[in-house]
């Protein structure tokens, strides 16, 4: 298996070979933009190195930064490395091969591709839709670029709606102000233009039942004009990077409404400061300024749910809040820690559905409005 996956990595070799050779002829006749001539010179600089390994009879070695590392967010020091020569790692060089040579075409004709049409351009050498997922990543990571300069789109999952109109790349008309519907999160962020909105402020909505509810209630129109975005629990990528270009197109106000547990806190702390996995590209992903609206620990006590509708946390919550209290990010949020360390204390969770319990409006009619006209937020530092 190990001399088939060499052969392999010559393979990709000699056709990188053949490709920079065309450029190089022909480069003048091409106008990329400085990102693009870049990630294609970048990609270059890797096969040749590996070129080189291989006529010093050496086996070739990538490094890539340690996407699992929050140290890497700051310094970028932590690396990992893929041997050509190790049978535990012989199988994801070649993998990390044949989508640098997809990208390298993607780049240069300036086309793009998805996830899953990569996945299956060679199901048998990647194995499945995950093995390309992180590989991607890795490689974005590794060229430090962002995933979307790499012309790989990702499938979004995401909704958004409320008072917001923009244009997508193709130029087609994005009107999101509806009280039945809402439209789905565009899969190129990048090419979106012409954003034209009277909002107030963009609310981040952890659960796709709870962004419903609003729709239903017509939440949008009836409190002030508004827009609102779900990305159905672990935020993918796009819906990300649409938060981010709201914030840098209208700088509305920002406020997440998550469920009292450590898992919505988690997510939205993914908006506001980045996940691990895709630490390396926080600065784009992120939005410091986002605001714990709710539901907070605190209001389980100030409102009086019902403790029939509360869950006591378990061992793997307490784990994962536990965790998220040590997160460099948090030092400087004492409001955020007093929060956490009360459901700590408390040893018990809600999600925003507990609000029933109450009153059945109570959510839109009473806890919304009153939290976002009197300041009933946990603010950004």
């Amino acid at each position: 298996p190990q001399c088939r996956f060499f052969n392999v990595m010559i393979k990709y070799a000699i056709l990188f070979i053949k490709l920079i050779s065309f450029l190089l002829y022909s480069h003048s006749h091409f106008n990329f933009i400085t990102s693009s001539r870049e990630i294609l010179t970048n990609i270059e600089n890797i096969i040749l190195g590996i070129v080189t390994s291989l006529s010093k009879d050496e086996a070739p070695v990538l490094t890539l930064p340690n996407r699992f590392s929050w140290a890497n967010v700051s310094s970028g020091t932590s690396v990992t490395t893929v041997r050509s020569d190790c049978p535990s790692s012989v199988t994801k060089f070649a993998q990390i091969l044949k989508i640098l040579s997809v990208i390298y075409r993607l780049v240069q004709s300036n086309s793009y591709a998805t996830k899953r049409d990569i996945y299956y351009n060679n199901t048998q050498l990647f194995g499945s839709q995950a093995t390309v997922d992180s590989i991607v990543d890795d490689i974005s990571c590794m060229l430090k670029v962002p995933r979307r300069s790499l012309h790989v789109l990702a499938t979004s999952k995401g909704l958004i709606s409320g008072d917001l109109r923009y244009m997508e790349e193709d130029g087609t008309h994005i009107d999101c102000h509806s009280s039945s519907a809402a439209v789905a999160v565009s899969s190129n962020i990048g090419g979106i233009r012409n954003i034209v909105s009277s909002a107030r402020f963009i609310m981040i909505v952890e659960k796709d039942a709870t962004f419903q509810r609003l729709l239903d209630d017509d939440f949008c129109t009836k409190l002030s004009p508004c827009i609102i975005i779900t990305g159905k629990g672990v935020p993918d990528v796009n819906s990300r990077l649409m938060v981010r270009k709201l914030w840098d197109t209208l700088h509305i106000p920002i406020f997440a409404l998550v469920d009292a547990d450590p898992h919505g806190i988690e997510i939205m702390c993914i908006y506001k400061y980045g996940s691990l996995a895709m630490s390396f590209e926080a600065h784009s992903l992120t939005v410091p300024s986002v605001m714990w609206l709710g539901l907070l620990p605190s209001d389980l006590q100030r409102l009086r749910i019902p403790t029939d509708v509360l869950i006591p946390l378990s061992k793997r919550d307490q784990s994962k809040l536990s965790s998220l209290l040590k997160r460099p990010f948090l030092t400087d949020q004492p409001d955020w820690q007093k929060e956490m360390e009360l459901m700590q204390q408390n040893k018990v969770k809600a999600e925003i559905q507990s609000l029933a319990a109450i009153a059945p409006d109570f959510l839109t009619s009473i806890y919304l409005p009153n939290k976002l006209r009197y300041g009933g937020w946990v603010g950004a530092q």
